[in-house]
């Protein structure tokens, strides 16, 4: 398992080409890459901040709980910090498994629980000024499914 939050960008074919390389335990791979999204049309940068340490601990736990729940043969979670571009990754997901169904499975769990617990704050400048992003209620009722 690797959980990584850096400020470095990251190459997405190149991650998940290691992650899968001479993998002979596994029949599915499965990885989910987020990317910052410029919904209107106006944004300048997405900066996300987060606390060195905690951040990657609580991270961890999401990741351990994923391993405990499907039978993963192994997880990688990158999560970017510091300003970034529309269009830049923000962050990659990859699982891998035995079986399809436990590798999907696990991939949206993280995905859901890093969207609403993993310690990020985000903050979104646009030509109109800068605002924090302030958490969705779509995204807590996407955890009730867990």
């Amino acid at each position: 398992m690797t959980v990584r939050v850096q400020s470095d960008p990251f190459d997405v074919g190149a991650e998940l080409g290691s992650f899968a390389q001479d993998r002979t335990d596994v029949g599915a791979v499965v990885s989910f890459t987020g990317v910052v999204r410029d919904t209107k049309g106006d944004l300048q940068e997405m900066l996300i901040e987060h606390y060195p340490g905690m951040t990657e601990r609580a991270i961890g736990k999401i990741a351990d709980e994923a391993v405990q729940r499907w039978a993963l043969a192994d997880v990688l979670v990158i999560h970017r910090h510091g300003p970034l571009q529309p269009g830049e990754p923000i962050m990659m997901v990859a699982t891998a498994s035995a079986h399809r169904a436990a590798a999907f499975e696990a991939a949206d769990f993280l995905m859901d629980y890093l969207k609403s617990r993993a310690p990020f704050w985000k903050k979104e400048v646009t030509t109109e000024g800068a605002t924090w992003v302030d958490a969705k209620d779509a995204d807590e009722d996407a955890l009730r499914r867990w």
